[in-house]
């Protein structure tokens, strides 16, 4: 059993504060995977000016900061996450400042970031609390907005590892263009089936403020 804070507002913190959150961390703790978001940022960053910081929102075990911890090990990172286990692996790496905590509640910080971003994070908030995080996203950047989600022209419900209402497609990032007149900057799609590197299908928005 993993420690599981008490004052959240949705069911689906409570499901990844405790210990699906935790098999889902041991699961997904492949180093194949740093490479292949390696890849994916190396492609992102072609449109970007210098990133001297970034923060994630939904970091789990780091895959994605050590990605850019490789790619820059001079990049300041911040990462917030709401499982125990998750923050104590990532903490370990010393690569990063890590907050444990929910993405939901709006994140009191006066530090400002080049790039702030979700992967895989906004398909598993509560629909009802999705404004909250698309306002500490854009808080938190001075310039760049990057979400890697799967992605759907409308809002659907898709059952995830039977269990319902725990994974949301939408178009996320059309709604924060719309929300904060954003300037899309560029977009790809990942394909799990890719030669070299593999990751699960979903699609890639990068912002401008």
């Amino acid at each position: 059993m993993v420690f599981i804070m008490t004052d959240f507002k949705t069911p689906q913190e409570n499901f990844w504060s405790g210990d699906f959150g935790l098999e889902y961390s041991k699961r997904v703790s492949d180093d194949r995977q740093v490479l292949s978001n390696i890849d994916m940022f190396s492609k992102i960053f072609k449109c970007t000016g210098k990133i001297n910081s970034a923060v994630e929102l939904g970091c789990n075990i780091g895959l994605n900061l050590r990605a850019l911890n490789q790619i820059n090990p001079e990049i300041n990172l911040t990462g917030y996450e709401i499982n125990e286990y998750a923050v104590n692996i990532v903490n370990s790496l010393n690569i990063a400042k890590i907050e444990h905590d929910t993405i939901l509640s709006p994140i009191k910080n006066e530090d400002k970031y080049d790039l702030s971003f979700t992967k895989v994070v906004l398909i598993h908030i509560n629909p009802d609390e999705l404004e909250s995080v698309y306002e500490n996203l854009y808080n938190l950047s001075n310039k760049y907005i990057l979400v890697v989600e799967y992605y759907n022209p409308s809002p659907v419900t898709v059952s995830y590892r039977g269990n319902e209402d725990r994974l949301f497609k939408r178009d996320f990032a059309g709604e924060m263009i719309d929300k904060y007149n954003l300037r899309l900057l560029d977009y790809g799609f990942i394909y799990h089936r890719d030669n070299h590197f593999p990751l699960d299908d979903m699609t890639w928005f990068l912002m401008e403020k």
